[in-house]
């Protein structure tokens, strides 16, 4: 890949992420017990921390975490010629084991597949994202490390 493709790389969300609004606003409805349903434009979740009726919001805070790497890395990437065929991020989250148990790491394996993705262009894409444009993780604790890796299938 030639440095000039990576070079218009930082911009290349511009369009996207000037669109998202400066205030996000949502809805949290007591439903019963300790169930909740949480809405927001485009979707609905539903909270319950003993999995019967919901998820637990900590785990769906994990899942924001790589929803928001996989957008900017799935983009970066077509920038940069890429096809992909198939992608998967398998998200892990180490808690701490008293309260308040918030995560202390995360660890993300993107399993992806398709043409011209390479070693070079994931390392970049993923940079970018974890450096500059994730507002998830930027959201997140400064001391928890969130690492990430890859297998290119295929």
């Amino acid at each position: 890949m030639e440095e000039k493709e990576i070079e218009g790389l930082d911009d290349s969300l511009k369009g996207y992420k000037e669109k998202i609004p400066l205030v996000s606003r949502a809805f949290l409805t007591w439903e019963k017990d300790t169930v909740f349903t949480g809405r927001m434009p485009g979707c609905l979740v539903d909270y319950d921390p003993t999995r019967k009726e919901g998820c637990v919001p900590t785990d769906t805070l994990l899942v924001s975490i790589a929803g928001c790497l996989a957008i900017d890395v799935v983009t970066f990437l077509r920038k940069m010629k890429g096809e992909i065929t198939s992608f998967e991020i398998e998200i892990s989250g180490q808690r701490n084991p008293a309260p308040p148990q918030y995560f202390k790491s995360v660890e993300m394996i993107i399993h992806i597949a398709g043409k011209e993705i390479t070693p070079r262009k994931l390392d970049r894409a993923i940079s970018l994202s974890q450096e500059k444009y994730c507002s998830v993780s930027h959201t997140l604790r400064k001391d928890m490390p969130v690492k990430v890796s890859y297998i290119i299938e295929g």
